[in-house]
Order: C-alpha cells, then structure tokens, then sequence
C-alpha cells in the first residue's frame, strides 16, 4: 500500500549570524523541517514573495530593517498573516518584548537559543495556526462574513468572504487601503465599537453600525474574541441603497436621502445616527432640512413621501 509522504513543514529563520543559521537550521532539518535562510529583512522579503513558510523565527536586531520592521511589513501580505513569528534576540528587556508583540509576534525568545526550548515553541504555534485557519476556512465555507478587529479599530483578520466583500465595496485589497497601510475602521466606527462592547451588545442600537460612507455595509458586534480582538459579522443591506433619482427628485442631499429612507423604515434617530455613523445632533440637524424641503413637519409625514418615491422608483 502506497502512502502519501507526510508533508514538511517550512521554517523562515532570519538572522545576520552565521551561528545562528547554522544552529537553527541543523536543529530543525533534525526535526524533519525544511529550512530557509536570509541574512536580513530585505531578503527574507523576496523569498516570501517565492514561497509561504508556515513559521518564521526573526531576529530583532539586524542591519538596515530590524526584526520589528520586518516583522510588520510581512504582516501586511495577506498570505503571511497568520503565518506565526518568533523573535529571536539578545534584547530581553520588557519594552523589546512588547515591542516585538505588537509588530506581530507570537512569542520571543532571548539568545543564546535553548535548542529543545525552540523547537517544543515551534511546535505549539504551528499547531494553534493550523486550528486557527481551519477554523477561519469552516466559517469560510459556511458563508460567514467575518472579521476581527483589535480596540483601535485596526482590522486583525477577516474570513475571505469577508475579505471580498471589503474589497468590493471600499476599494480595499488585502485589507489595506489603496495607499497600501493596513486597514483601520474610521473614527465614528471606533466609537461605536468602544459603545458595543461596554454594552456587550445588549442593546440592538449598540450591536449594529454601518460604514459612514457606505451604509449599505453594516457591522455587527459579535462579542470578545480575545483580550483585545473584537469579533464582527459583515452584511451588505441592499435595502438601503435608493436609486440615484430618489434624493435628487425630493430635492434633498445625498446623506439627507440616507437619513430618510432609515427614517421611512422606521428607524429612531439613534438608529439612523449608529447606522450611518453619525452623531444624533447631526442627525437631527438633518432632519431639520429634510422638513423644510419637503414641506412637511413631524416625520410621519416625510416618512409617507418617502415611501411613496421609493415606489416610484423601484
């Protein structure tokens, strides 16, 4: 009976020591690995442009781009992003340590190297990884639009339906903005956030906010996902999106038309202003125009004209 050879898993080992290179890559050749090796950041790019290494072992500390630059930039290509990272270097004091976490990395390990110490590392990580990417590829399959972010908005990872549908509708690639920096929420989704999570959800108003721009794109706040990443669901509403005569045949603003359909759904001006990711007042102050130019004044009234021009236009 043929079996199929179990596949080897491949090691990124950056560092401008020769001694390093040399230990790692005799230990984990040992330990039925197959290694790669770059003297520095530069390099350790372009072999990854080559080839995905399921783990990377970095030194902080080396000439030109350092370990914690290097670090980022790997974290910024989609394909690299749960890719786990382990730092190597001689720095061992707190703030290094921090450092190299928030760049990325999973785990820091301080030289000299305990060989056996390495490698019982090495082996947890690519086995929390693989847990992590089926369990991401399930919710994939399964059709949820998903995605973390941590408490500065700044998107961790997302589902790669999720992934998509971010792209499609902001103009995204690789979760990064066409400038090529990681994609963060904008401000009045960060303070929605900051709510939704004091609240834990409870409050239907606090659990749903839509894309200030875009507010066929919605967000719902899912819960903890760690002790600072924040799980939320993607949905595209098409229900809010009007044609494009709606606002101009009413005489009204774009955002203005916005807020009246919310408003013609029945929507509070809570609703609206979470929805829409803006302030109450400045929904009010919205609504106060919209009055003026249709003519009417309470909102079941616009409420009535609105409906009655999505009719006429769908």
């Amino acid at each position: 009976m043929i079996t199929e050879a179990k596949k080897r898993d491949v090691a990124l080992v950056v560092d401008d020591s020769p001694e390093t290179l040399r230990l790692l890559t005799d230990a984990l050749d040992g330990a039925g690995m197959t290694v790669m090796v770059a003297l520095d950041g530069a390099a350790a790019m372009r072999i990854v442009d080559q080839i995905t290494p399921d783990i990377i072992l970095l030194d902080a500390v080396m000439p030109g781009m350092d370990g914690f630059e290097t670090c980022r930039r790997l974290k910024r290509e989609a394909g690299l992003s749960n890719v786990p990272v382990i730092f190597m270097t001689g720095l061992a004091e707190t703030e290094h340590i921090v450092r190299g976490l928030d760049a990325g990395g999973v785990d820091y390990v301080t030289k000299p190297i305990a060989v056996q110490e390495m490698l019982a590392r090495i082996r947890v990580h690519l086995a929390n990884a693989r847990l992590t990417q089926s369990a991401r590829a399930a919710l994939d399959v399964s059709g949820r639009f998903l995605l973390a972010v941590n408490r500065q908005g700044k998107v961790i990872w997302a589902t790669p339906q999720a992934q998509k549908l971010l792209s499609d509708s902001l103009g995204t690639s690789n979760l990064g903005s066409p400038s090529g920096d990681d994609m963060v929420l904008p401000p009045p989704l960060q303070q929605w956030l900051e709510l939704a999570h004091e609240s834990k959800g409870g409050s239907k108003t606090a659990a749903t906010a839509s894309f200030p721009d875009h507010p066929e794109l919605r967000l719902h706040y899912m819960g903890n996902a760690g002790a600072n990443e924040y799980l939320l669901r993607l949905a595209k509403d098409t229900s809010a999106s009007l044609p494009a005569q709606f606002s101009s045949e009413l005489g009204l603003t774009t955002r203005e038309g916005e807020v009246l359909s919310w408003l013609s759904k029945g929507k509070t001006n809570r609703d609206i202003a979470q929805i829409l990711g803006l302030s109450p007042r400045t929904v009010d102050k919205h609504l106060e125009q919209i009055y003026a130019k249709l003519g009417v004044e309470n909102r079941t009234a616009a409420a009535a004209i609105a409906t009655n021009a999505t009719r006429r236009n769908t």
